[in-house]
């Protein structure tokens, strides 16, 4: 009994805290459904465009309880698109200040960042103003994304590859590798 209970009120909790983040997210260019598992909030004045059975959150992984998704395409002109059946683990930041696009049947670790810019300059008398360079991020199909990894501007992931765990992606990939490292390389291609 005592075990039914904490289920319920561990449910409540969680329809509460997805329902608060619901709230909070201000973007109202949003297309297709997805599937909240861990909150998501959704925000920027871009579009952000859902294919079928997106699902975001992990419940027996690690960051669960305590963190969300956060997905932002910042300007009028910015998009993140996600194709149909990807998967993405807990706590995942993905900022579009131009585009990103992740293919169909894209499965996303835990603790996961994609971003299409800097943000900032590189020049100290410039760090205040946004980035004036973005540039567009594609993740292929079926790329299975491992634990802990960002993936910045300018990149390209080609079909089937999979990228390791702590993997920091600054250039772009073809189809059918495993690329891991800082800065990623190639570490073998599939058959």
């Amino acid at each position: 009994m005592r075990k039914i209970y904490q289920l319920k009120v561990v449910s409540a909790i969680l329809f509460i805290k997805k329902l608060f983040y619901k709230m909070a997210s201000t973007n109202t260019r949003v297309t297709g459904v997805y599937r909240a598992i861990q909150p998501v909030i959704l925000k920027g004045q871009g579009r952000i465009a859902f294919g079928e059975r997106v699902k975001f959150g992990v419940i027996d992984s690690p960051l669960f309880y305590n963190t969300y998704t956060y997905l932002e395409a910042r300007t009028e002109r910015s998009t993140i698109t996600l194709g149909n059946n990807v998967s993405v683990n807990n706590q995942c930041s993905i900022v579009a200040e131009h585009s990103i696009s992740i293919g169909n049947d894209v499965l996303i670790g835990l603790n996961c960042s994609i971003y299409d810019s800097n943000f900032h300059d590189l020049d100290n008398t410039k760090r205040h103003l946004t980035d004036p360079n973005p540039q567009s991020v594609c993740i292929g199909n079926a790329v299975f994304i491992g634990n802990n990894v960002t993936i910045l501007k300018g990149v390209s992931i080609g079909d089937y590859s999979v990228i390791a765990t702590g993997a920091i992606v600054t250039q772009s990939f073809p189809t059918n590798v495993v690329i891991g490292g800082n800065p990623a390389k190639i570490i073998r291609t599939l058959d």
